[in-house]
């Protein structure tokens, strides 16, 4: 009987769990061990192999060859082995089946929950191996129920959640409705493993883009980066390494096709296809569209850019809420400041007039300084010396007296502007 539960056990699990052949096979040797120790004690010498012929596991006793038999359960006798083995001896191991139903119904018992125990091992590991090389991909499954706000997502070999923070504002499922979502993590714990999902990570509209665009599987087109407010917006930058694609117009495909099927997907967040760039201030660019970009200032120390737009396109490089710059800069990696024209121009007369309120600064003094980058007299303060000499065309200790004074201007709390009739 003990057999035979393990032969079902071995068909069963093997093909609707997955487990490998090898782990289970140990995992029954294991339990028929426990089992004859039961009945028998520690002292016992067994063997377990598999018989692929008849699909059992077969347990040989070893037992002591000897003249006269004191322990029938750990000897037997010299003309007894011999008819199993003619060419055994005194003091030789021999081994003989042992029929598994002598162990006892605690005996097999206590085997089946080791079978119990070991399988459930096996079949966590298995699902942790199996999840966890397909984190960071796509997958499908169903609804299963939904708990505080939670998804429980059924995916066939396991259960997964979906957390709230992960779900697409607005979106609404009810049990058996089939779900699409990204495998954000996989990890194990004394429970099983645990599969968490996500629909609002760029990295699930990036998959879905794979799907939908042979060219990017085919490595052809290639999705450099990707930004989202999930359920309302999101932009990806594509490139190609060949002339005759279009990488843009790829990800769109025929009549919107392609790009409209990752739409749906997503219950109608909009999407911006980029064309990414190598220098980044174009990049920038094109992340701002469509709106029109009059000149881009790059601080390099800071990773940061300064982008000016005419009067009229300011409310379209924000966009609602601040929403297209901050994807812009999500998607490009660099810190955008967008500013009118009008805005800009009056930033650059502040500074350019905080230069000229320092003591010892001069009209063509401040000209030049401006002409080399320095706007202001802030930005004069982080200068070093050497770089206000080269500019100014004036000596390091002269520069160093201008960085002085700009430093004492920047520091003072609501420093008065500087009138007329104060005196030098």
């Amino acid at each position: 009987m003990l057999i035979t539960d393990m032969k079902r056990v071995i068909e069963q699990v093997s093909r609707d769990k997955g487990i490998e052949f090898n782990v289970l096979v140990k995992t029954l040797e294991e339990a028929l061990r426990s089992a004859a120790k039961k009945k028998f004690g520690n002292k016992i010498d067994i063997e377990i192999q598999y018989n692929d012929e008849t699909g059992e596991l077969e347990v040989f006793q070893f037992k002591e060859v000897v003249d006269e038999v004191t322990d029938p359960d750990f000897q037997i006798r010299l003309e007894e082995a011999r008819g199993l083995d003619p060419e055994c001896e005194i003091g030789d191991d021999l081994g003989t089946k042992m029929d598994t139903t002598t162990f006892g119904r605690i005996a097999a018992q206590s085997a089946k929950q080791v079978i119990i125990q070991k399988l459930k091992m096996a079949e966590r590991s298995a699902v942790f191996n199996h999840f966890i090389d397909r984190e960071c991909e796509n997958i499908n499954g169903i609804v299963q129920r939904i708990s505080r706000n939670e998804l429980i997502v059924n995916l066939g070999q396991a259960e997964a959640e979906l957390p709230k923070r992960e779900q697409i504002p607005g979106e609404i499922y009810r049990r058996g409705d089939r779900i699409r979502a990204y495998i954000l993590k996989v990890h194990e714990e004394s429970r099983g493993p645990q599969i968490v999902l996500s629909r609002t990570h760029p990295a699930f509209l990036i998959n879905l883009f794979k799907t939908e665009v042979p060219e990017i599987s085919e490595g052809i087109v290639n999705i450099v980066s990707a930004a989202r407010d999930a359920g309302s917006r999101g932009k990806i930058a594509v490139s190609t390494n060949d002339p005759d694609i279009d990488p843009v117009g790829a990800c769109v495909g025929i009549k919107g096709n392609r790009v409209q099927s990752v739409v749906q997907e997503l219950k109608g967040e909009k999407i911006d296809i980029i064309p990414w760039h190598m220098d980044p201030a174009k990049f920038v660019c094109n992340a701002l569209a469509p709106a029109d970009i009059s000149r881009v200032i790059i601080d390099e120390t800071n990773h940061a850019m300064e982008v000016v737009v005419p009067d009229d396109a300011l409310s379209v490089a924000i966009g609602r809420q601040g929403q297209n710059v901050r994807l812009a800069s999500k998607l490009t990696g660099w810190q955008l400041d967008v500013k009118s024209e009008t805005r800009y121009n009056e930033t650059l007369q502040e500074g350019y007039e905080s230069l000229l309120s320092l003591p010892d600064m001069t009209e063509g003094l401040a000209d030049l300084i401006v002409q080399n980058g320095f706007f202001s007299a802030e930005d004069l303060a982080k200068a070093t010396v050497q770089e206000i000499a080269a500019a100014g065309q004036i000596s390091e200790e002269a520069a160093q007296n201008l960085i002085d004074d700009a430093e004492r201007a920047i520091s003072a709390p609501d420093a008065p502007e500087k009138s007329n009739d104060a005196p030098e």
